[in-house]
């Protein structure tokens, strides 16, 4: 499922148009891409947590050469999944 079908099936449940439920979504992602850069995790019972990370620098290697090469340390974005979301994936119930 792509954005447009993710909006198309929201758009059908909810009875709002699909430009309408385009930029709430659209508000949804952006304020929590917004609160992730901050530092601060989104957590959606139910659904799962978004939140940051970090990532050390480390040393890897070129897979052409061999040659070692420094990889700098990097913020990473990291989403888990709440329970239930699990256990419908696993179809528990």
């Amino acid at each position: 499922m792509n954005k447009a079908d993710l909006v198309e099936a929201v758009a059908n449940a909810t009875d709002l148009s699909k430009s309408k439920t385009d930029e709430v979504l659209g508000a949804i992602i952006a304020t929590i891409i917004k609160s992730v850069s901050k530092g601060d995790p989104v957590q959606l019972v139910g659904f799962g947590t978004f939140g940051s990370g970090k990532r050390a620098a480390r040393t890897g290697r070129n897979p052409r050469t061999g040659e070692a090469i420094k990889i700098a340390a990097a913020k990473t974005v990291k989403f888990t999944a709440g329970k239930a979301f699990k256990d419908s994936v696993n179809k528990k119930k």
